[in-house]
């Protein structure tokens, strides 16, 4: 599926760490289906940093690999389940939700404004959520986590993240090394004990260069366990 960043100049690399919390779906890096909707959000971060705007198109791969790297969460329309979702991420109490990838529909400035006016008790949950049937269509796409950055790439092949452009070193020299194909060199890399410590952000793992983040993995491979 390819899909858009609006910001306020092109995104070549994702920092996870710059993103700001307490949004719709939580902290994440936030892309939409919908060109005209990232140019309208461009135009708005454009006026406020005082440039032109701009929108980078990626390519979100939204396939069995995703389901099974990720941790995926969809929402299909404005329903109940969204609702309360959204209510959860807005709060700056509630703790962060445990997903990698979330999609669903936008809660706009209008949008935004019924649902305080819902948590204020000025308009009931149904008839709020009645309301939103006459919504026009929107949709947004959160990465949350490390991992899921490797479903996104760029369309002018820029690596999203140091973490994405990791991966693709290790798959390929792994493929190499293995004489194996690209789905078996997935297997053996994202079932590994090494990629888990390196999607935890704590361990500050993707700092590092991939060659010694392979060679963990060899290590695993060999031992059973990272070195």
């Amino acid at each position: 599926m390819q899909v858009y960043h609006g910001s306020y100049t092109k995104i070549d690399r994702i920092d996870l760490s710059q993103t700001i919390p307490n949004k719709d779906f939580g902290r994440g890096f936030y892309v939409t289906k919908f060109r005209h909707h990232a140019e309208g959000w461009a135009k708005v971060m454009g006026r406020r940093h005082k440039t032109q705007g701009a929108v980078t198109d990626f390519l979100f791969y939204d396939s069995e690999f995703t389901e099974r790297l990720c941790k995926v969460r969809h929402f299909d329309s404005y329903n109940e389940e969204w609702l309360d979702f959204i209510v959860l991420n807005r709060n700056p109490m509630s703790p962060m939700h445990d997903f990698d990838i979330v999609e669903g529909p936008v809660a706009n400035d209008r949008v935004q404004t019924r649902i305080n006016d819902f948590l204020e008790g000025n308009i009931s949950k149904q008839d709020f959520l009645k309301e939103l049937t006459y919504h026009e269509e929107t949709h947004q796409i959160c990465f949350c986590t490390l991992k899921s950055l490797l479903t996104l790439k760029s369309i002018d092949k820029t690596p999203t993240s140091a973490f994405s452009h990791i991966g693709e070193a290790i798959l390929e020299r792994l493929m190499i090394d293995k004489s194996i194909d690209e789905s078996k060199a997935s297997d053996v890399f994202y079932a590994s004990k090494t990629f888990a410590r390196l999607a935890d952000e704590s361990t500050k793992l993707y700092k590092q260069p991939w060659q010694e983040i392979y060679a963990m993995l060899k290590k695993e491979m060999e031992t059973g366990a990272p070195s």
